[in-house]
């Protein structure tokens, strides 16, 4: 839609569909000032006309990406760091026990959380890898998960989400002793840039509205921490049989886990959107089940322009 005004007889266009910003000239100041919003009186009902910028609808895009020209905001709707690994679970020959494979860690996460940006920048964004499983057998460590990370040309760093710890185990033998395990730790947020907490945008929205309440949290501008993976350690007594341990959930528990792994047949399942790799668990007369990995991490962003 195009917006005209009447100079000296002749009409002149102030706007066009393709974009670029709407002027005034202000009495008092003497200044252009840039026009957010145009409306019009139709029928006793005001409708808009023109708008500066509409909030743009959500994207995944990773890699290089620039802000469009009249955003000056990000809503992150959710991202989070990657999973570290689940280890293998273990079986010995005269032991007197078996091994549960202890899981991975989950990422840090944040959710619904809004920063300033500059119109036209780069931003670089990256998610994190799943860790890899744990494999040997009486000791090793698995693959631990890597960071979720927004940083702007202009802006700089907006944040981190570290990706969980990788299990691990030590000490252990084919005859004995039994190893001891060690479950993933969670990552930790390294929030470098300062969040929005009150704003208004020029298409209408607030922080109250619902859709900055719909990431994984359920609340608007929350962040935190991963947690810890699942450790059932050891069984008493030769042949006995031990599940695999759960890899740790994502955004505090509320979505993104491994189920847990290895009863007798049956595999340890992967972690997903930054929860923690499953462990192992140890079989009757048979091997271990294997580990498995870590989720990858995640981010689900949108632009605003806030006034």
């Amino acid at each position: 839609m195009a917006i005209y005004v009447k100079n000296s007889g002749t009409w002149r266009e102030i706007s066009s569909s393709s974009g670029g910003q709407v002027f005034v000239r202000d009495g008092t100041s003497f200044t252009n000032k840039t026009i957010n919003n145009v409306y019009v009186k139709d029928g006793g009902t005001w409708r808009t006309v023109f708008t500066l910028f509409e909030t743009t609808g959500f994207q995944t895009t990773t890699g290089t990406v620039t802000v469009p020209a009249n955003a000056n905001a990000i809503h992150i709707q959710y991202a989070v760091g990657s999973g570290g690994g689940g280890y293998t679970g273990v079986s010995y020959d005269k032991a007197g026990g078996e091994s549960s494979g202890p899981g991975g860690g989950s990422g840090a996460y944040v959710s619904d959380v809004v920063y300033a940006l500059t119109g036209g920048e780069n931003l670089t964004i990256s998610t994190g890898n799943g860790g890899a499983a744990g494999t040997g057998n009486y000791s090793g460590t698995a693959g631990g998960g890597t960071a979720t990370v927004i940083s702007g040309a202009t802006t700089g760093s907006i944040f981190s989400l570290a990706g969980g710890g990788a299990s691990s185990v030590s000490g252990g033998g084919v005859q004995g002793p039994l190893r001891s395990n060690t479950a993933g730790t969670g990552g930790s947020a390294t929030l470098s840039a300062s969040r929005l907490t009150s704003f208004t945008t020029v298409d209408g929205l607030t922080q109250n509205d619902v859709s900055f309440r719909q990431g994984p949290i359920g609340t608007f501008n929350s962040t935190g921490s991963g947690v810890t993976g699942g450790n059932n350690g050891n069984c008493g007594g030769d042949n006995c049989q031990i599940n695999g341990s759960a890899g740790a959930a994502s955004y505090n528990g509320l979505s993104g886990t491994a189920g847990a792994g290895g009863q007798v047949g049956t595999p340890a399942t992967n972690g997903t959107r930054g929860g923690g790799g499953a462990g192992g668990g140890a079989e009757n007369y048979g091997s271990g089940a294997a580990g498995s990995v870590g989720g990858p991490g995640e981010i689900n962003y949108r632009f605003l322009r806030t006034v």
